[in-house]
């Protein structure tokens, strides 16, 4: 893929579009997580950061916010470091559900969760992270955001206690995934990082180094720092691609054409292979849980400057 644009216009277009859809009060905040519903709506960023280090944004770029869902895509990376390709695949298969993100449903042939990026298969990809007991499996997930960030977040702790007293669903899950032996005994101590996972603290220009280093075949394009194998990054953006945005993962391959994964605090990353990482940020969501003004923009950018994985 060439870039049919110079590095100029990158900001240009970001403020653009920033403009054009600040004032669009379309969907809803999540409110089923008690600490999501106190996020204001007018909360807006776009960000891009290039696969050279090049960093463009607009709005609240410096807003911190819970990562949510995008975690999905950082722990399955580890995962595949920590397990190896075919011991995560015998856990958790690669198929989109064309359902929501939490539903209760498992591969009827397999008994796995469909893929890594519903609810289900993340809790069964977090209890393959490997360590001595809980704090360590929680101390070497951190350090894998730090290496993709750049930096040291942390995780929120209302939002954590929010999602561990509310997350009977993900509870569900856990329970009938154990029934058919595709995680162990210890549900707790896997829910509990799961929940950890998505309260990590993050704002937009972070997740668009964290899409960057994607992009840069797992090197952070700011500090060169070797976030996860480039073995793997196939594997991520693969699935990224079929299931990233879930239930809209169809309509977004075909109008938008590019690895992505959303998180209903309103967060959205974007990878173009080899050339740069997309995130936008923006609490109100659609019936399927994605940003609206984040899907809007991706689409926008993707058809202005000729993005589509199959653009001839």
């Amino acid at each position: 893929m060439q870039l049919t644009f110079e590095p100029g216009e990158i900001q240009t277009a970001i403020e653009e579009l920033h403009h054009k859809y600040r004032c669009l009060q379309v969907g809803a905040i999540a409110n089923y997580i008690p600490e999501l519903a106190k996020m204001n709506p007018d909360w807006f960023s776009i960000c891009v950061v290039t696969a050279d280090g090049q960093c463009f944004s607009v709005g609240d770029s410096q807003q911190l916010f819970t990562i949510q869902s995008i975690s999905k895509v950082f722990v399955y990376g580890l995962a595949l470091e920590d397990r190896g390709r075919d011991r995560v695949l015998a856990t958790v298969g690669v198929e989109p559900t064309g359902d929501a993100f939490n539903a209760i449903i498992l591969d009827e042939r397999s008994q796995r969760p469909y893929n890594p990026m519903v609810n289900a298969g993340a809790i069964a990809t977090t209890s393959l992270i490997q360590g001595k007991g809980a704090t360590e499996r929680l101390n070497r997930m951190l350090a894998m955001f730090e290496r993709y960030i750049g930096h040291e977040s942390f995780i929120d702790m209302p939002t954590f206690m929010s999602e561990r007293t509310t997350g009977h669903r993900n509870r569900a899950m856990a329970h009938l995934m154990l029934n058919f032996g595709m995680i162990d005994e210890k549900i707790d101590e896997a829910l509990d990082l799961y929940f950890q996972q998505c309260s990590l603290m993050v704002n937009c220009l972070d997740l668009a180094v964290m899409a960057a280093t994607l992009a840069n075949c797992g090197i952070n394009p700011l500090n060169k720092v070797q976030a996860v194998s480039s073995c793997y990054i196939r594997d991520i953006l693969s699935v990224m691609y079929t299931c990233g945005m879930y239930n809209f993962a169809g309509e977004w391959a075909y109008k938008v054409g590019l690895p992505a994964k959303s998180g209903v605090s309103g967060g959205l990353i974007v990878v173009v292979p080899r050339r740069m990482g997309i995130a936008v940020f923006s609490p109100l969501l659609d019936e399927r849980g994605n940003s609206v003004r984040g899907v809007k923009v991706c689409e926008e950018l993707s058809q202005r400057f000729g993005l589509h994985l199959f653009e001839s």
